[in-house]
């Protein structure tokens, strides 16, 4: 399991996250605080503070490094 801060401040780069991350059968998590929501799931995104950093919980360790590298851009260094 690997974890990541990512920045969502848009809804073309909520899309876009949401379709990268439906391309693998593994399970992912966006946290904000107390909250866990499914992050290939659009509505639940949308229900997060997209303000403010975001971590996102990759539960597969054999696709992390393929999906770090599709959405590099989206992660906070």
């Amino acid at each position: 399991m690997k974890t990541v801060k990512i920045s969502l401040n848009s809804i073309d780069r909520v899309k876009t996250l949401v379709n990268e991350l439906s391309k693998y059968d593994s399970d992912f998590d966006l946290i904000s605080g107390r909250y866990v929501i499914d992050a290939k799931s659009m509505m639940g995104i949308f229900s997060l503070d997209l303000s403010k950093p975001i971590d996102l919980c990759i539960h597969s360790d054999a696709d992390a490094e393929a999906v770090l590298a599709a959405i590099q851009s989206f992660v906070l260094e």
